[in-house]
């Protein structure tokens, strides 16, 4: 905002300067901002990366140290400290971080775009030379008094906004439209990469980093326009510095070193009084994502909370969280006071400095007064280009921990298989390998089939699975699968059941060992496929359903949809055209990502027949009638947990696997229902392994592994396999099967 008093030889240089700087996209907060009032000559500073924290409610603050154990990613704690990164980390992380797109498929586009952005702002900087020059004669025919020469300049000065202001509009334009193609692309491609090779499970499983959801929203936003805006700025600055520098040293060059002496002194002593504030700005990014992401949880959990009558607990936990932010953004906002300070101090002064220093030669009668307008023009544009840490301090800081924040990020994406993640001198390996013939088994010790037809389809070899905390849970499991081989895993709670299904899906990988599918390929993938390190014949969106291995877990996944999309999900995906890009403006790279859904399966997508007598199958064919297929609603509070198992069965009987790993994936449904479900998938030829307690389980199976807790003094196996036949039956009944 302008001050209340602007002098009027100043007019011209504001109206410059307002032109002259590329002006920065509006970000998701604003920094605790300067004061409301600014000199005509600090627009360019007041105006540009205003971004940082939300303004909350007045709380009163929790005695103490608010130090929370809470995340929205992780249970690591919220510390109130953090080092800070050198600049060399941050240089590096923000090349790292910007790169990627530049060398892209987009590349050709982005770099005509950007070409155009420089154009803009080349031309803004020559509009605002002339406007330098127009103020010089249009003040020096008002001071002598030229009615004829002052209507002239005037009709200048109308010629030359009419032909500027076109162009100060269309860089902006252009620079908003490259940032958000930026944006776009830095989405879909961190997107891709924290999905791909379960980057995702491992970073929320081990509590890696906090609020990734933040980092591909906010933070990719905040830095493809920010770093956009500042690079402009840059190069306007450089720009500004040599045009305006000739005019000012060619008026008074004591002048000039009065600027240099006071650009440095301001500097130096921002730097020193705004050092706390990238710490904090990082610290308040988490803090207000952990509170955001608390009222998510309240959310996607009401029933539970309502029916544990838990609305005082979340309420205290949802106040500390958010108690937390408001100390944090209390601190942030005592150290933006201190820098103000001295930033208003320091904008007010240079109002009078360049007019005092030039004004003996006015009285003298060596300068004419336009020429004072000239030089306070170009003293203000020198300034403002060596001052851009003084002016932008805050917003540089907030930058930096947006800088901090996805470096960190982007580095523990590529190191999603090394030690960061996974411990490398042990690691359990699961291989998909094609097979083209079947195996035909002899009996063996652990009780697997021995019928010439059947062929093995999981061999696990000497698998032992360790806890993070190095305790283990399974020993030296050594076991084959054939087909129609059903196989029961069961046991005493904490016993290591669901890990190891875990290890067989590729989740847990702490141990050691080797677990093998043998899966049929089509022709054009006919190679292994493995889940060791540097693998480079891995393909990162080749799944399991893709292969014929479909897992259940206890409670289904319901994903945001239709009833439709709930049960094609994972298998089918609808993908818009390419060439929807001519109608909406769409880039390609939006329409069809790399490794999108739809290239997960090339089995025919269901027909609406199909999906409707599935449902009937599973015994929910009452949801068509009430629901339709293609209404979306919120199907996890809908749906009981027991109609959203059966619908996790009607996903897997359209999807015709050969194995199915089920993770007590009946335990909410009636004896009934889960006789019906698994009379269902033996009818459909699939081979299945199920976790289960229930006695009834032990007659849809061939065989039974029994897990039991193992004992930390203890070398030997803890496991025993039996195939089911009556003896066994009588002996599972002693176990309380």
């Amino acid at each position: 905002m302008l001050p209340l008093h602007i002098p009027i030889t100043s007019f011209p240089s504001t109206l410059a300067k307002l032109y002259s700087l590329p002006s920065m996209p509006l970000h998701r907060r604003k920094t605790p901002s300067s004061s409301s009032t600014h000199p005509s000559n600090s627009i360019k500073s007041s105006n540009s990366f205003r971004f940082s924290c939300t303004h909350f409610l007045k709380l009163k603050p929790q005695k103490g140290n608010s130090t929370i154990n809470c995340s929205s990613s992780s249970n690591s704690p919220v510390t109130d400290t953090r080092e800070l990164p050198e600049i060399g980390t941050l240089l590096r992380r923000f090349w790292k971080v910007a790169k990627p797109y530049w060398s892209s498929e987009d590349k050709v586009q982005a770099r005509l775009q950007l070409a155009s952005v420089f154009a803009l702002t080349l031309a803004t900087t020559g509009i605002s030379v002339a406007f330098s020059y127009l103020g010089r004669d249009f003040y020096n025919a008002l001071a002598n008094k030229d009615q004829d020469q002052f209507t002239k300049q005037l009709l200048y000065y109308l010629g030359a906004f009419a032909g500027g202001i076109p162009v100060f509009v269309l860089r902006d334009f252009a620079k908003e439209t490259l940032s958000l193609r930026w944006r776009s692309w830095m989405t879909t491609y961190y997107m891709k990469r924290y999905l791909q090779n379960q980057s995702f499970y491992k970073i929320q499983s081990q509590s890696t980093i906090d609020n990734p959801d933040q980092r591909i929203v906010d933070d990719l936003s905040t830095f493809t326009g920010t770093a956009l805006g500042f690079s402009l700025t840059l190069f306007n600055a450089a720009i500004d510095l040599i045009s305006f520098s000739n005019i000012l040293f060619g008026i008074y060059p004591p002048l000039f070193i009065v600027l240099l002496v006071y650009s440095i002194g301001g500097t130096a002593i921002s730097i020193f009084l705004g050092k706390g504030l990238v710490t904090l700005n990082f610290l308040q990014e988490k803090k207000e994502a952990d509170f955001r992401y608390g009222l998510v949880r309240v959310r996607e959990n009401a029933e539970s909370i309502a029916f544990y009558s838990g609305e005082e607990k979340e309420l205290q936990m949802l106040v500390q969280r958010f108690s937390s932010a408001f100390q944090n953004l209390t601190r942030l906002l005592i150290s933006s006071r201190n820098l103000e300070f001295f930033t208003n101090g320091y904008r007010y002064l240079i109002q009078i400095l360049p007019v005092a220093v030039i004004a003996p030669m006015y009285f003298s009668g060596k300068i004419e007064f336009g020429v004072i307008n000239q030089s306070v023009s170009a003293f203000n544009h020198i300034l403002g280009d060596v001052s851009l840490i003084i002016y932008q301090f805050q917003a540089i800081s907030a930058f930096s921990a947006v800088i901090d924040r996805l470096g960190e990020f982007d580095d523990l994406l590529d190191n999603n298989s090394s030690e960061n993640l996974t411990d490398s001198s042990s690691n359990v390996y699961v291989v998909y390998e094609n097979v083209t013939t079947p195996t035909n088994p002899t009996l063996d010790s652990n009780g697997s089939l021995t019928e010439g037809s059947s062929k093995k389809l999981v061999d696990l070899e000497h698998l032992t699975l360790v806890t993070p905390e190095k305790s283990t849970i399974l020993m030296d499991l050594t076991l084959s699968i054939y087909e129609k081989d059903n196989l029961l895993i069961n046991g005493p709670s904490g016993s290591g059941k669901t890990s190891l299904l875990r290890a067989m899906a590729g989740l847990w990988t702490s141990g050691s060992g080797k677990i093998t599918f043998y899966v049929k390929e089509s022709d054009d993938d006919l190679q292994p496929i493995s889940t060791e390190e540097n693998d480079e014949e891995s393909k990162p969106f080749k799944n399991r359903s893709s292969r014929g291995i479909f897992f259940l877990p206890q409670k289904p996944y319901m994903v945001l949809g239709s009833l439709r999309q709930q049960l094609l999900y994972p298998m089918w995906a609808e993908n818009p055209s390419l060439d929807l890009a001519d109608q909406t403006g769409c880039p390609p790279f939006l329409l069809s990502p790399e490794g999108s859904a739809g290239s997960l399966t090339r089995s025919p997508k269901p027909t609406t027949e199909d999906l409707i007598k599935v449902l009937e199958d599973v015994r929910l064919g009452y949801l068509f009638p009430r629901f339709g297929l293609d209404s979306t609603y919120e199907w996890s509070s809908i749906l009981s947990l027991g109609e959203q198992q059966r619908l996790a069965f009607a996903r897997l009987l359209l999807a015709k696997p050969y194995l199915i790993l089920l993770d007590e994936s009946t335990s909410a449904l009636d004896e009934d229902n889960e006789d019906h479900l698994y009379r269902l998938i033996e009818a459909a030829d699939v081979t299945y392994v199920s976790i289960g307690h229930r006695r009834s389980l032990i007659n849809y199976h061939t065989k039974v592994l029994n897990i039991m807790k193992m004992d930390p003094q203890s070398t030997e196996s803890n496991w025993t396999v039996k195939p089911i036949n009556q003896e066994a039956k009588s002996s599972l009944s002693e176990i309380g099967l």
